[in-house]
């Protein structure tokens, strides 16, 4: 596996999604994203090298360009509490702002707290 043989997107994130930039690489389940575009590529690429250990260890790793515009709607499912849910739901109320909206900014923070870690 290469990592930079795998197609990315790049786009800034609205104020309400927090700012910044999201990277996305279609191939790979994640993302990551940053204040800058220099520094959501970096940490794009920290993230892909979880994919390369993957590969190392022989778990399946998607070919680069398997997956490029097809098998991600972008949707998600996933089960929570009905206590998180309530939560969430009410924080972004408070926030103005949708539900999908407030999950994706809280994940991508995340996921920014962790590498820089």
């Amino acid at each position: 596996m290469n990592e930079t043989d795998y197609p990315f997107a790049i786009r800034p994130l609205a104020p309400a999604e927090g700012g910044g930039y999201l990277i996305e690489y279609p191939d790979l389940p994640g993302m990551s994203d940053g204040e800058t575009v220099e520094e959501a590529i970096a940490n794009g690429r920290d993230a892909q090298a979880g994919w390369i250990v993957a590969s190392e260890a022989g778990r399946p790793v998607p070919a680069p360009g398997a997956e490029t515009g097809a098998g991600y709607s972008g949707k998600w499912l996933l089960r929570t509490p009905r206590s998180l849910l309530r939560s969430l739901a009410e924080r972004a109320r408070r926030e103005g702002v949708s539900l999908n909206t407030l999950a994706v900014a809280l994940l991508a923070e995340g996921l920014g707290q962790r590498q820089a870690s």
